[in-house]
C-alpha cells in the first residue's frame, strides 16, 4: 500500500486537489472544509454545486463535523457497510455548508475501503471530498495515467490500483435504505 507523502498532504491541508484511487475507479478529492478548493474542484470538473457531493472517511470520528450525532451502533453500521461500497444520505448539523450537500438537506458520506483512499483519510486526519476522477457526463479514469492526461498538474494524481467493482458505490437513504443509485 502507497502512504500518501507529507507533502501530499501538506498539499490538501493548503486546499489543493487529489485524485487517487477508490473502490470502482480514481476519485478526485480535496479537504471539504475548505470552500475555495471544493468550488475550483466543481469548476475543473465542470459539476454543478447544486448536485452535491460524497465524503469519504477512514472512521466515523472525521464525519462527525458534519453530520448530526450517531451512536454507538449507527456508527458500526457505516463502517460495515463502507466495506461494501455502499454511500448513505445522512442527516446534517444545521452547519454542514451547503457546498458540499447541494441543494440537499443531506449529505452522502461513505467510510471507504479501499486501502489508498482510507490511507489518504487516515494520515490527513479528515474526511475528504470524493467524486469520480472525470469531466463530467464522461467515464471515470481507472488509471494513474488517466487521471495525469486528464487534469495535468492540476491535481495531485496517488499511485495505486482501483479497485474490483465495476460499479461505483451505491447510494441509499439512511433512515429507511431507500435505493437512489445502484
Amino acid at each position: 500500500m502507497v502512504c500518501p507523502s507529507p507533502a501530499v498532504i501538506a498539499h490538501l491541508k493548503r486546499g489543493g486537489l487529489v485524485a487517487y484511487p477508490t473502490e470502482s475507479c480514481y476519485g478526485f478529492g480535496c479537504d471539504p472544509r475548505n470552500r475555495r478548493a471544493v468550488l475550483r474542484l466543481l469548476k475543473l470538473k465542470g459539476r454543478p454545486q447544486r448536485k452535491g457531493l460524497i465524503l469519504i472517511a477512514s472512521s466515523p470520528r472525521q464525519l462527525r463535523p458534519f453530520l448530526l450525532p450517531l451512536d454507538v451502533a449507527a456508527e458500526h453500521r457505516l463502517v460495515v457497510d463502507g466495506a461494501q461500497a455502499i454511500t448513505y444520505l445522512m442527516p446534517v448539523k444545521p452547519t454542514c455548508p451547503r457546498w458540499l450537500r447541494g441543494e440537499h438537506d443531506t449529505l452522502a458520506v461513505r467510510m471507504t475501503a479501499h486501502p489508498v483512499a482510507r490511507e489518504l483519510c487516515r494520515s490527513t486526519g479528515m474526511a475528504l471530498v470524493s467524486t469520480s476522477a472525470n469531466f463530467s457526463g464522461r467515464r471515470p479514469a481507472k488509471t494513474y495515467a488517466e487521471c495525469r492526461h486528464l487534469f495535468g498538474a492540476s491535481v495531485r494524481v496517488l499511485p495505486g490500483q482501483v479497485g474490483k467493482r465495476k460499479q461505483p458505490s451505491s447510494i441509499r437513504g439512511w433512515a429507511d435504505g431507500r435505493i437512489v443509485r445502484q
